[in-house]
């Protein structure tokens, strides 16, 4: 049928600041959906309370509220707005749970509005952990052995029936808060305890424990017909025991029979048939024995999921936003194929390429955490590689993690300690894949392996089998591989880098320029769900070595916008909303714009957000091909963080121009040291500083600029490797430490201004003239990141003297650097006198929420002003701001109970909301402002 007309207006409830187990993908679900229903010229209303997401921004919906997350926001929006239907399944578990609280308290019925896309009962049957099992037994599909448990004695009853070894799973949590594997009696009651206190109803099941099963997931939509179609299958490398959110994950499914693939099938269409009539999207999650492919089924979720994100851009099938469409009551064969445009949405994707999705992890940030995987999901992000190949696409994965690796191994960062491998094949972490390569490349039988980590050996052979080619890569010198052999290193995902590593005594470049010479070139090929049987429209192409490149370069004028690769702390979604909005700019002003990056999770890898998208790594290699392809007039790494940052000085180098700030200046602010120097040049007050390259170097700095002194490495984001140090024992520590960590790396040494005020400013420069977009005042004292501080906008307690100075000093610095963009600038303020502790020629994390206070499209501006199209006299800017806004930091601390929780110089929060307040004397704002008393005095 068509669309329901009695549907003009949508409330879409977004997820709120991201957090372990919720992040960016449902700030791409929502953006989708969003921009789906406006389509249908449907009003859109969005609620959420991240300022860092484009999903907040209008130029996503009609209305944006940036509002806390609770039944008093959706009333009050419900006043305002006549919205006709609420759309919860694209803001992951809050959502839904904020569409149950406001059913429970009659919300929706008061106002007339209907649930779409999910109902209610639907929630409760796959959140309510008994309710999901005896559904399954009713419809005849297998669970795993399990009994409900409201109290601490029911759950001992269930351990004592069921056997050791057991998981616990609270009911109603996400990224399975809570859960855990119990292998033996005596750990079982502090488990149980954490799994009751983790349930929000105090509930949880007690399962048989499946530990070496295979884990799969297939993503399903279903339109009011009852028509349902399987979008993609994934298999996850690792065995069952690790939360799906820290597993590699394979798409399409590797290992699976047919027949075994056919149930699977069967059993998830008649899983999201039984828990309710509704259209939309569904994720179910399997558990097969390898032994004899008996299947059971895990969970359910209807709703899009970390896994739907993955799955549309694996496939190219935009799953919310057909979700979207179907629950507002288009069937599948009335929409069109977003990538075929000539063909219905009623199909099921077939791919000719493999993906592979790795987790980023920030283990760093949180010392002394437990970092064995388990169910409990502790990666911060992920990254996606695709290839026509399994090891292709993991190859060009494991480039894209930000970890400093150039691939799977052969890249001088192998472990040779045997006992330290093979401790980590039996206890899951972030590098278990490595030490795989590692425990291979050491002679350890593939079987030996396949038993102590239970992963299928399909997968270790592939892995094996690059082991081998990187052995016989070893008899070879440059001048004397053989092409075909070349040709296969390529194919196999192997990096330039890599490649030179094993030859020794040659470099990354002698390797490029060998393989040009042997025209051995990467290609591109398109991503069109349907394996090339009908003609694709879609801009989205991945990296591979063979005959055709299907990437037709125009003769447009082209900008690229390099992305900022993975999620960590320190760097999050506010890079992808910034890079977002560079595309949009560059269009709006003319050029083709062209798109890379390899996060499956953000709008900005979205195939409709660019002219052209290429899902590869942000590597050198990789970003140097397609510059040479698509020869763009220039390359904005302003916007992508640290991670575009990093490629400058190769783009300088290779002369390739970059559009805004340029190298050199970016460098200036960079350079901790070089940025001192020009502080002293342009007589701006500065903490006394030092450069040692050693520990006795260190000593000799911090006794001239005096004790407490803030230790630090040049070029870091996040605040990585800061500590504040007071003797000499900790500052030889610290580093000493920094410098095994960052050989080569100079270390700054500054006197650190205890108990001074830190103030914020962020500006933009046209080469004349410096808007300040907004100053900010912190909390926290200088001392703590300014990620994890509450930032007030605008001040709210400093005189119009500190004002001054930080005008004058914003100015002085855009015009020495000579800033085309953004400038963000963090002060220390002690006793009236204005300090610059650093200053950032880029995006900040601040400017989304500035942007978002004011109501000023800053990174739009910001973009046209590089590309150099528009000056700041072209645009009136007028701030909407009445009273404050305040950026509060969201940490994920629950995910790591074990770790120091204090805050100091090295970010740990995962996200950010928004606040706004009438005025001073709002109550939530005394309460801060009483800490900021107290932080100041202590």
């Amino acid at each position: 049928m068509p669309k329901d007309t009695s549907i003009k207006s949508v409330l879409i409830i977004g997820s709120g600041p991201i957090i372990i187990g919720q992040a960016c993908e449902f700030d791409y679900a929502g953006s989708q959906a969003a921009l789906s229903l406006k389509d249908e010229g449907i009003t859109v209303s969005i609620i959420n309370s991240n300022p860092a997401t484009i999903m907040t921004d209008k130029v996503i919906a009609d209305n944006v509220y940036l509002l806390p997350l609770n039944t008093a926001s959706l009333e009050q929006i419900l006043q305002e707005q006549q919205i006709d239907a609420v759309l919860p399944t694209m803001g992951g578990q809050t959502a839904l749970n904020l569409c149950i609280e406001a059913d429970e308290q009659g919300l929706w019925k008061k106002y007339g509005v209907k649930i779409v896309g999910v109902d209610i009962a639907a929630i409760e049957k796959t959140e309510n952990r008994e309710a999901f099992r005896q559904l399954m037994v009713d419809i005849g599909v297998g669970v795993a052995t399990s009994k409900i448990a409201n109290s601490f004695l029911e759950g001992k009853e269930a351990a004592q029936t069921i056997g050791f070894p057991l998981v616990i799973r609270p009911s109603y949590t996400l990224g399975g808060k809570g859960a855990g594997f119990v292998h033996k009696k005596e750990d079982f009651d502090a488990a149980l305890s954490r799994g009751l206190q983790a349930s929000p109803t105090h509930e949880v099941l007690v399962e048989q424990a499946v530990l070496g099963w295979k884990e799969y997931e297939l993503e399903l939509l279903r339109d009011n017909n009852d028509n349902v179609i399987i979008i993609c299958s994934i298999e996850n490398f690792d065995p069952m025991g690790i939360h799906t959110g820290d597993s590699i994950t394979v798409a399409p499914a590797m290992t699976l029979s047919d027949r075994c693939y056919q149930e699977m099938r069967n059993q998830a269409i008649k899983m999201m048939r039984a828990i309710g009539n509704f259209a939309g999207g569904c994720n179910v999650q399997f558990s097969v024995n390898p032994a004899n492919e008996e299947i059971i089924a895990i969970e359910i979720n209807p709703r899009v999921s970390r896994s739907s994100a993955l799955a549309s851009k694996a496939t190219g099938y935009p799953i919310a936003k057909i979700a979207a469409k179907l629950a507002i009551g288009y069937n599948l064969d009335e929409i069109e194929n977003q990538i075929t445009k000539t063909t219905s949405a009623y199909f099921e994707p077939t791919l000719d390429y493999v993906i592979v999705k790795i987790p980023r992890w920030n283990f760093d940030k949180f010392k002394g955490a437990n970092r064995e995987l388990g169910l409990t999901m502790k990666s911060v992000g992920e990254v996606m590689g695709i290839g026509r190949s399994f090891i292709e696409a993991l190859q060009k994965a494991c480039q894209s993690l930000e970890i400093g690796r150039a691939g799977l191994g052969a890249d001088g960062r192998q472990s040779r300690n045997l006992e330290e491998i093979m401790h980590s094949l039996e206890h899951p972490s972030w590098d278990r894949l490595f030490h795989i390569y590692d425990a291979m490349s050491l002679g350890v039988p593939i079987e030996s392996i396949r038993k102590v980590t239970k992963i299928d050996r399909w997968f270790l052979n592939q892995i094996q089998d690059v082991v081998n080619i990187e052995i016989e890569l070893r008899r070879y010198t440059l001048n004397n591989i053989p092409e075909d052999f070349f040709f296969t290193l390529k194919q196999r995902g192997f990096s330039d880098t890599q490649i030179a590593y094993v030859l020794g005594n040659v470099t990354e470049e002698d390797v490029y320029q060998r393989r040009k010479a042997l025209g051995i070139n990467r290609v591109y090929k398109m991503v069109d769900t349907c394996a090339a049987e009908f003609a694709a429209k879609t801009p989205y192409y991945y990296s591979t070595y063979e005959g055709e490149n299907e990437s037709i370069v125009s003769d447009k004028k082209k900008i690229i916008v390099l992305g900022s690769g993975p999620n960590r702390i320190g760097q999050g979604i506010e890079f992808d909303y910034s890079c977002v909005h560079g595309l949009l700019a560059a269009k709006e002003s003319g050029y083709e714009a062209i798109m890379i990056n390899c996060n499956p999770e953000t709008v900005s890898t979205d195939f409709n957000m660019a002219d052209k998208l290429y899902f590869e790594p942000v590597f050198w290699e990789h970003v140097r091909e397609i510059i040479d392809l698509e020869k763009p007039e220039g390359v904005i790494v302003q916007l992508g963080g640290q991670t575009a940052l990093k490629m400058a000085e190769k783009l300088h180098q290779h002369g390739i121009k970059i559009i805004g700030t340029s190298f050199n200046d970016m460098d200036i602010a960079e350079d901790r040291g070089r940025f001192s120097d020009l502080l002293k040049e342009l007589d701006i007050p500065y903490p006394k500083y030092g450069v040692a390259e050693s520990a006795e170097e260190a000593l000799e700095v911090a006794h001239e600029v005096g004790y407490p002194v803030l230790v630090r490495p040049s070029y870091v984001l996040g605040g990585q490797g800061m500590s504040i140090v007071i003797n000499d024992e900790d500052l030889e520590k610290a580093v000493v430490n920094l410098l095994k960590n960052l050989p080569g790396n100079r270390v700054l040494i500054d006197h650190f201004l205890d108990r001074a005020a830190e103030t914020e400013s962020d500006s933009i420069h046209d080469g004349e003239d410096v808007h300040i977009i907004g100053m900010m005042e912190h909390i926290e004292p200088a001392g703590i990141h300014s990620g994890d501080s509450f930032a007030v906008l605008p001040p709210f307690d400093l005189s119009e003297s500190v004002i001054s100075q930080m005008e004058e000093y914003t100015a002085k610095i855009a015009r020495a650097l000579n800033v085309r963009g953004l400038l963000n600038i963090q002060f220390a303020v002690k006793n009236d006198k204005v300090f610059v502790i650093e200053a950032n020629p880029r995006a900040s994390r601040t400017v989304p929420f500035i942007a978002k206070a004011y109501d000023v499209p800053y990174i739009n501006i910001a973009a046209k002003i590089m590309l150099n199209v528009n000056k700041l006299s072209d645009f009136t800017i007028e701030r909407k701001l009445k009273g404050y806004a305040i950026k509060e930091p969201v940490f994920s601390f629950d995910k790591f109970p074990e770790v120091n929780k204090e805050l100091g110089p090295e970010m740990k929060s995962t996200g950010e909301a928004i606040r706004f307040i009438p005025d001073l004397q709002d109550p939530y704002f005394k309460h801060l402002y009483r800490e900021k008393s107290m932080y100041l005095s202590k």
